[in-house]
């Protein structure tokens, strides 16, 4: 690779230099060859980039990912055939998902009714444990929220007509996603399937 001049760089407080697809802003203050005219070499160049990375992007530069870490559902007994799902509503705010969406999942999964109540909290019908509702959470995480080519939480979930779509904003990957209708079953095991039916008496 031929080298680069220094005095390319002495038009402006920022240069760019393209490494591993990425751009990276060199800046021009605290360099030990300000003011010398000999030529910059190729690996200077790269450990200036990659200490502008570390600085600016550390998790890009130690390889680290983004992890995500879901609040734990309040759940609370109303009576003996109901259950509050308190915190409801900012658990869908920290997934980014429509509450609708994520309460059609839920139900579903749960294999019973429910509806949104004045206080933002969804009462369902039947007795459930938070234990049984964090793990549906996580099954909507696996499918609706995180990437499934990198596994980042930063994604969209788009309609297009009847279908959806997750759109990653890391990796620009975009995958269609089961409905939940036919996409799911509900997952209800006999102490569920007894508070249900308890629950319609």
């Amino acid at each position: 690779m031929s080298s680069i001049r220094k005095h390319f760089f002495e038009n402006s407080l920022y240069s760019a230099v393209t490494i591993q697809d990425h751009l990276f802003y060199l800046s021009e203050s605290g360099d030990g060859w300000v003011g010398s005219e000999r030529d910059y070499t190729y690996d200077e160049l790269l450990e200036r980039a990659f200490n502008q990375l570390r600085e600016k992007n550390p998790e890009m530069a130690t390889g680290e990912k983004k992890k995500f870490v879901m609040k734990p559902p309040q759940v609370v007994r109303i009576g003996s055939k109901k259950t509050a799902f308190a915190n409801f509503a900012e658990i869908c705010r920290l997934l980014h998902r429509m509450p609708k969406h994520v309460l059609q999942f839920l139900l579903a999964e749960l294999g019973t009714s429910g509806s949104i109540d004045g206080s933002n909290q969804l009462i369902i019908k039947g007795r459930f444990q938070q234990k049984q509702i964090e793990n549906v959470l996580r099954r909507y995480i696996k499918e609706y929220v995180t990437c499934h080519t990198c596994r980042s939480p930063d994604t969209i979930l788009q309609k297009d007509a009847r279908l959806y779509f997750l759109q990653c904003e890391q990796c620009n990957s975009r995958c269609s996603v089961a409905p939940i209708k036919s996409g799911f079953q509900a997952v209800a095991n006999k102490q569920q399937r007894q508070a249900i039916r308890a629950s319609k008496n």
